[in-house]
């Protein structure tokens, strides 16, 4: 079962926050536990080095429009 688009976007952004927040490897293991099963180990490893939430979610769109 998927979640819907809007949710998983939320989501996103939310792991996107929390990872720039964290401070310790810990932190970073917390947040990735809390959220790869919703989101994807891809995105939060794009996430992690450096890329925008807005970017994944833009490029999500434009390839569900093709």
């Amino acid at each position: 079962m998927t979640m819907p688009v809007e949710e998983t976007e939320a989501l996103l952004k939310k792991a996107e926050q929390e990872l720039d927040g964290a401070k310790t490897a810990d932190e970073i293991r917390q947040t990735w536990r809390k959220y790869y099963l919703q989101v994807g180990h891809r995105n939060l490893g794009r996430i992690l080095i450096g890329r925008a939430a807005d970017e994944i979610i833009a490029r999500r769109r434009s390839r569900g429009q093709e």
